[in-house]
């Protein structure tokens, strides 16, 4: 087991190193990686929106639940959601979201170019695949993911301010109040920081499991599977990581 994760990992880190060694021309990056950006970033905007209104309507609705009947300020509804969606909710939730649904898509489109042995004929022609392929990916993914871990971070708020205020939980004025209350913009850059190490990570394992893929139809899909969960544990860890050296 220990030998085989070893194995895995300097394969990776092969795989990872090739793409600098022979790199392609220019146009054929910035064709691949706008294609990418639309891919990865319009195609997920609408399940990332979803995802983190209700995330903050929740946390809006069960702190303000959890404060019923205590000495806090109402206010602190607002401050509570807006760190908690800036620190941990919009950067780890949407970027376990983005691995599901970018990550087995990216491990798929791979491995079925392997399987159809698309990649042997570009390594005949003198590309090197794992920078056309890999690259253009890992590019567009660490410049369009912090985009909707920011943009989820605001309809997280949003989400939060119409489940409390409509429902007469606090008023409009506390909840803003709350937004404008303790706010440190570290918060902020540890949110981006986030985001950047979690789509490196569900980019680049998707790619490496699609890569190697070796079979048919069962190892495509096994590869999707393993791609999103390998993708998962790997975001928790360095969520942890990013935790405390930031902290």
């Amino acid at each position: 087991m220990g030998l085989n994760i070893l194995y895995e990992f300097g394969r990776y880190l092969k795989l990872m190193g090739s793409m600098f060694t022979r790199p392609e021309k220019f146009s054929m990056y910035w064709k691949e990686t706008l294609r990418q950006m639309n891919d990865i970033g319009v195609g997920s905007v609408v399940i990332v929106g979803l995802i983190a209104l209700f995330i903050g309507a929740v946390t809006a609705v069960q702190f303000a639940y959890q404060l019923q009947d205590s000495f806090i300020p109402a206010y602190y509804i607002g401050y509570i959601v807006r760190d908690s969606t800036i620190i941990e909710l919009a950067p780890t939730i949407s970027c376990l979201v983005l691995a599901g649904k970018v990550g087995s898509n990216i491990a798929a489109e791979i491995g079925g170019m392997r399987q159809k042995e698309q990649i042997d004929a570009l390594e005949i022609m003198g590309v090197n695949t794992a920078s056309y392929l890999i690259l253009p990916k890992i590019v567009a993914a660490l410049f369009v993911i912090p985009l909707l871990v920011i943009i989820g971070a605001g309809i997280s708020i949003m989400g939060g301010f119409l489940a409390s205020v409509s429902t007469g939980m606090v008023t409009a004025a506390d909840y803003d109040l709350g937004l404008h209350s303790f706010f440190v913009p570290y918060y902020v850059f540890m949110m981006l920081v986030k985001a950047v190490v979690f789509a490196f990570i569900l980019t680049s394992v998707s790619c490496y499991k699609g890569f190697y893929v070796e079979g048919g139809s069962i190892e495509l899909g096994r590869a999707s599977t393993q791609a999103v969960v390998y993708s998962n544990i790997l975001i928790l860890l360095a969520d942890y990581i990013i935790a405390l050296v930031l902290t």
